[in-house]
């Protein structure tokens, strides 16, 4: 029976939600040139060597595998969902082998090629997304059993520990509130649900004390990464000096503790300073003067450029053209015809949302620095790409919704 809701002369995509994605890469395109070309050396570069054109490129890619995603009904998608999942936790090894993985800036994330440096766990999200929306699609009374919730956690626990392993914390703990929202949406019982977040959770309060009152006791999270934890909470690094510590070595922990907390520090005044309505585009002095980090402002650090720039009203309407990315996400779940397509756009919701509150977050110090990029904001091509082939299965969706 056709849903009278739709309308069968109506668009077959949904151009709002194209319209807010074509309005983030706009964005991304000059800020991205924004916060590179402030850097001297990157400026004196010829055109075609400039990252913001490297974007554009990447953003044409990626509206090319978007729109491919289209094109294939997702059901036809999700019966390869096993080995597209299989596929993501090769790459997801392969990148942890020496000769295989490259490591920038102490992690092993990329594998590097001819002209892309691939991050597989950019791709692995989207597998992920894929096989679990496929494995949860079965009867109601099969989704009571205790053993059908255990392995799905292992789904979500396997490229959970590869990612984490390389390490990228920020881009594991997405897979978490992603793989959560799915099973909840597709009927796992709440007890399972509810069991687990305490006893996770628990385990979370445990760590954090740990990391707080004795850093150095459990070895779990690597020294950089508790570093992160330290700042974030605030925590006096003298607080754990020995007792027979001089005064040279309180005043070296001191600087350690600036030191760490630059970052952060630096994106908070560049939101800040930005007011009403920001400095204007290149004008912004964390920016320009280098304040603000040269290898995180346009990736990682992006919001604090365009917040310094174009102040209060550059940022609400960066977050309003997340919003109707997300909402339209939500109306195209509503409408989906059954309940892969639902869970299949509800992760990819969920996916997105992690990434711009945890990436945002981190710009205002809500949440502590964690290499979360940004959507379509932040630079680099795995993220752009990523980004791009969600929202085309979004649109699959749509595609294929209530009424077609």
């Amino acid at each position: 029976m056709v849903d009278p809701s739709i309308n069968e002369h109506e668009p077959r995509l949904d151009r709002l939600q194209l319209a807010a994605l074509a309005g983030l890469m706009v964005i991304g395109t000059l800020f991205v040139a924004s916060a590179t070309l402030a850097n001297p050396e990157i400026a004196a570069s010829a055109w075609y060597r400039q990252m913001w054109v490297h974007q554009i490129i990447w953003y044409a890619i990626g509206i090319g595998a978007g729109a491919a995603m289209c094109f294939l009904e997702y059901h036809v998608l999700t019966r390869w969902a096993t080995v597209i999942y299989a596929i993501a936790i090769l790459t997801l090894v392969a990148v942890l082998i020496p000769g295989i993985g490259s490591v920038h800036l102490g992690a092993r994330r990329w594998i590097d090629l001819p002209f892309f440096d691939l991050q597989p766990s950019e791709f692995a999200k989207l597998a992920f997304i894929l096989a679990m929306a496929n494995f949860l699609s079965r009867p109601a009374d099969e989704l009571r059993r205790p053993a059908i919730f255990w392995k799905a956690i292992g789904m979500m626990m396997l490229p959970f520990a590869l990612i984490l392993k390389e390490p990228d914390l920020g881009s594991a703990l997405v897979l978490a509130p992603t793989g959560l929202a799915m099973m909840y949406v597709a009927g796992i019982p709440r007890r399972f649900l509810l069991q687990l977040l305490g006893t996770v959770g628990l385990l979370g309060i445990l760590l954090v004390g740990d990391i707080l009152f004795a850093p150095h006791a459990l070895q779990i999270l690597h020294g950089y990464q508790r570093d992160r934890l330290l700042v974030y909470f605030g925590s006096d690094y003298t607080r754990f000096a020995p007792s027979n510590a001089s005064a040279a070595d309180l005043a070296k922990m001191r600087q350690t503790q600036l030191a760490d907390e630059y970052n952060v520090r630096q994106a908070l005044i560049s939101v800040g300073s930005g007011g009403l309505m920001g400095k204007g585009w290149r004008h912004g002095t964390q920016n320009t003067l280098g304040y603000l980090p040269r290898a995180g402002a346009h990736n990682d650090f992006i919001f604090s450029t365009i917040a310094e720039e174009e102040g209060f009203v550059g940022s609400v309407t960066v977050l309003a053209l997340y919003a109707v990315v997300l909402f339209a996400g939500l109306r195209i779940a509503g409408q989906a015809r059954d309940r892969l397509g639902k869970l299949v756009v509800v992760g990819v919701v969920t996916l997105i949302f992690s990434h711009v509150f945890i990436n945002i977050g981190m710009n205002i110090r809500i949440m502590p620095v964690t290499g979360v990029p940004l959507p379509l904001l932040s630079y680099g091509g795995s993220s752009v790409l990523g980004s791009l082939i969600a929202a085309g299965l979004m649109q699959n969706v749509h595609i294929h919704r209530k009424g077609y």
